[in-house]
């Protein structure tokens, strides 16, 4: 059975930080997994190198952008090497294979139909790449991802028909409950699809650092949507579009797509849609984690806070950062960097649980066999506990199927706490006073089963610190031995221990330098200054009963010619005469529904004019993320009751 495991491709507009390497991280210890389970395992991870923000990056410094493209991709390949990442192959948006392929994917849509030409008009964040609705925005201007400013686009593009597939995704969601991971994940992108689908433009014509379009469109002034063409990476990587399609067939549908949950719509919505249109199957999983912070701050470069993982892993060591990682936060919630934390963890789970027990069974075999140990007596004294350690290691498949690694390590700690407890509970040293023998060597073989198999289970997490303890163990991590020990729940045959260096001396102090925190006079400065701005903010009661609120009922309402926002309504204030209001509610209301309902006015206001039509007041609304309501009274009141 093949398996096949993706990180997403990572944007080249600046070097790897601590989110890039928890997701490689989790990616690299599932492919190790399945491979020592024996599966053929295909695992893909790359940088994504194409795009206006690129584009935009290298101009700022100063270079051609497949010059800055090359550093920057060069940057993550290197660390994953340094890092020791089992990745099988490394792609790039900029590879001219990749390029064919998503060309052939293009041209197969636009064929079908999925694809056609028009004009596009909105507001892009060039920092997202992606365009917002204007309900979407924040204040009506900024990105709701990023929070950066938008700017308004018209241009040519060609359009992807993602509304042709709405029900399509909304049934496939329904069919496959666990196609997104962690399954609370799933309503949120449920949600976006169940508010409507549009279709999504996927050309650009106003930079040229991307993919042509395909020559049979005789298009030249045209690219692709960067996100077409990232997403495509997946199965151009396994020979779409070439030649040779035979990983392909092997490894397509991916297994798991991991992704950090900036990402998932893209990759739950978009993805699926562009797949359907090309007749493939859909990933099994696409499993989103959440974000990291620092001290429980957000990381920015401003604050001079984010964590480097060359430099966690110089310190403290690759392997202990990647069981931290892993161990510390559950996947899908956000996580916090501390080297505190870290600090803890590798002094208490790894040096105290993990490397404690393998000295205590090193030095007990040297004093009382000679480094000998024999797993002759283990079933006979010690069934009980054998049968929980395999229980547990049963247990811990279900774990890496749903990419829950804090649960896979949670368990597996389980054993050490076994191992240690035993020792506790046994005593085999007053068991060899008292001319026990058998029993105390049947303590010592029973934790040195329980190290030998929780080392071959833990080697997809840390495979440097597992192949130590099997070396002491006279074992190999293989799958031969996890067939045996794991699977078939054979012991140990007698082996002589070796002798090995404590793996995780104890750390008392930080060896890094501590992320920058605000000054105590900087901290009251700001301080002082939100108190002055919210006390001038202030107003008297007087000024606010200068404001006349009235209760008014709509008598007429109709559109506005030529706009998109506004409506006009005659509004029934008890006045001799209906007031014409000019509201920018047409998003939110029809004409219909809005006659003979009440609203609350402000009625004193300066008549105004909106695209020359005079408006003699306003109506109270409130308007957050979810849409805009108007503030209602909540029983019918005569027109023009006074609010307040």
């Amino acid at each position: 059975m093949s398996k096949y495991i993706t990180t997403p491709i990572y944007y080249v507009n600046g070097e790897p930080h601590i989110g890039h390497a928890y997701t490689t991280f989790i990616a690299d210890t599932i492919a190790r997994y399945e491979r020592l389970k024996g599966e053929e395992t295909f695992f893909l991870t790359g940088t994504d190198e194409h795009g206006q923000k690129i584009e935009e990056s290298a101009k700022k410094a100063g270079k051609p952008t497949q010059e800055f493209a090359d550093e920057i991709s060069a940057t993550f390949k290197n660390l994953w090497d340094e890092f020791g990442i089992s990745y099988d192959k490394f792609i790039r948006t900029t590879d001219e294979e990749h390029k064919k392929g998503v060309q052939k994917a293009f041209l197969k849509m636009y064929e079908k139909g999925d694809i056609y030409k028009g004009e596009y008009e909105g507001h892009y964040c060039v920092s997202c790449e992606t365009f917002f609705p204007e309900t979407q925005l924040i204040d009506g201007e900024f990105c709701p991802d990023c929070g950066r400013s938008t700017t308004i686009v018209k241009e040519e593009s060609y359009f992807f028909k993602l509304s042709k597939y709405e029900k399509d995704l909304l049934k496939y969601y329904e069919e496959h409950l666990d196609f997104i991971l962690p399954k609370s994940r799933a309503n949120e992108v449920v949600n976006f699809v169940k508010s409507g689908l549009r279709d999504l433009s996927v050309t650009r014509t106003s930079f040229s650092w991307g993919v042509p379009l395909p020559k049979e469109l005789d298009d030249p002034k045209h690219v692709m949507y960067v996100w077409l063409d990232a997403l495509l990476n997946y199965v151009t990587a396994l020979g779409y579009g070439s030649d040779d399609t035979k990983l392909l067939e092997k490894f397509w549908p991916a297994d798991v797509h991991l992704v950090g949950k900036d990402i998932l719509r893209f990759h739950a919505i978009y993805w699926p849609a562009f797949l359907m249109s090309l007749d493939l199957p859909l990933p099994k999983h696409i499993a989103a984690h959440g974000w990291w912070t620092r001290d429980g701050e957000k990381m920015s470069k401003s604050k001079g806070n984010v964590v480097h993982p060359k430099e966690v892993a110089d310190a403290y060591g690759v392997e202990n950062l990647r069981y931290f990682m892993l161990r510390e936060v559950p996947f899908g919630q956000d996580g916090d960097f501390s080297q505190r934390a870290l600090i803890d963890r590798i002094n208490s789970d790894l040096s105290n649980d993990l490397g404690n027990l393998l000295n205590r069974i090193i030095g007990m075999s040297g004093k009382y066999s000679d480094f000998v140990i024999d797993s002759k007596d283990v079933e006979r004294f010690h069934a009980k506990e054998l049968e929980k350690v395999h229980s547990i290691l049963e247990s811990l498949d279900q774990y890496v199927e749903n990419v829950q690694p804090h649960r896979y390590l949670e368990e597996l700690w389980k054993l050490f706490v076994i191992g240690n407890g035993i020792i506790q509970e046994s005593e085999p040293w007053a068991k060899m006073k008292n001319g026990k023998v058998d029993e105390a060597l049947a303590t010592v073989a029973l934790v040195a089963n329980i190290l030998a198999k929780a080392a071959i289970m833990l080697s997809p997490v840390m495979p440097k610190t597992a192949e130590k303890i099997a070396e002491a163990l006279d074992i190999e991590i293989d799958t031969a031995s996890y067939n045996a020990l794991i699977v078939e729940k054979e012991l140990l045959p007698l082996f002589t221990i070796k002798k090995i260096p404590p793996l995780f001396p104890k750390i008392e102090e930080p060896l890094l330098p501590e992320a920058p925190k605000a000054q105590p006079n900087e901290t009251e400065e700001s301080k002082a200054k939100e108190e002055k701005k919210e006390e001038d903010n202030l107003i008297e009661i007087g000024q606010f009963f200068e404001t006349s609120l009235k209760v008014g009922t709509v008598i007429e309402a109709e559109e506005v010619p030529k706009s998109k926002k506004l409506l006009k309504l005659l509004v029934d204030l008890g006045e001799e005469q209906p007031r014409q209001i000019v509201a920018g509610i047409k998003e939110f209301y029809s004409p219909e529904e809005l006659v003979n309902t009440q609203v609350c006015v402000v009625a004193n206001l300066k008549p105004a004019k909106l695209m020359g039509i005079v408006s003699q007041g306003m109506l109270l609304a409130a308007k957050d993320e979810d849409g805009l309501c108007l503030i209602r009274p909540e029983k019918p009141k005569k027109p023009g009751t006074p609010i307040g």
